[in-house]
């Protein structure tokens, strides 16, 4: 942007080009006060007081503070989430699964499940979900009693900062919440569960499909384990899952 403004002589009245410049970089940048305009439009040789400042800039409603969803956005690379979900068996015993996701990729790091949840048990998946790679600098749980003292001290071992939910507020774990929903609609929807072990097989084969081969509109079409596109080959079709996904691939 480009003013043409005469400095020289300061008028008595501020000009409308400089009352629309001080408000145009007060909405452009809503964590800036009047000093730091102040001091901008002062390196631009434009020498108003920083009252008139005050005066004219834009009040934005957005607070000084980053708000949820920009922290996420922020730290996408170094936050991930966890959460538990009930899956229940042919002969009703309830199960439980522990999802452990990565927010920059949407990868999904752990697919644990167990009929006896603890917090013992949780920090033993977060380890081997880990293992000798770097932790996350942030992780993203609820208020659920399970995640006890002895999760919270693995966190702080591993340098892994506890970030719980405000309480009744699922959508600030929404990343997590979205997974378990296609969990669900994709895979165990769709299926009965016999027990333990034949829904630790079909987390993993859907964990492996949802990593590997199933593409996400927040990655631009394409999956957390990057595909490289091939134009060239005979395409062919791989069942998953039993016929319930197909990956398709040249070859």
């Amino acid at each position: 942007m480009a003013l043409e403004i005469e400095t020289a002589q300061r008028p008595s009245n501020d000009p409308p080009e400089i009352r629309q410049l001080i408000r145009e970089i007060g909405l452009a940048n809503p964590l800036w006060g009047a000093p730091r305009i102040h001091g901008e439009l002062l390196k631009l040789g434009i020498d108003v007081a920083q009252t008139t400042v005050a005066k004219y800039m834009a009040r934005g409603r957005r607070p000084p503070s980053q708000g949820w969803k920009t922290f996420l956005h922020n730290h996408a690379d170094g936050i991930a989430s966890m959460d538990l979900f009930v899956v229940p068996t042919i002969s009703f015993r309830l199960l439980y699964g522990l999802l452990i996701l990565q927010h920059d990729r949407r990868q999904i790091l752990w697919l644990g499940v167990t009929a006896h949840p603890t917090a013992e048990w949780i920090s033993r998946q977060l380890t081997e979900a880990y293992g000798w790679n770097a932790a996350p600098r942030y992780i993203i749980r609820d208020r659920d009693a399970v995640y006890g003292d002895v999760l919270i001290r693995r966190l702080r071992a591993m340098g892994i900062r506890d970030r719980p939910t405000a309480p009744r507020s699922p959508w600030q774990n929404g990343y997590c919440e979205r997974a378990i929903g296609s969990i669900r609609r994709e895979c165990l929807d769709h299926v009965v569960v016999f027990g333990e072990r034949h829904l630790r097989h079909l987390l993993r084969s859907y964990a492996t499909y949802y990593n590997e081969t199933r593409t996400h509109l927040s990655l631009n079409k394409d999956s957390p384990l990057s595909r490289t596109v091939k134009r060239a080959g005979r395409i062919l079709c791989r069942p998953i899952l039993g016929g319930l996904h197909h990956k398709y691939v040249r070859i």
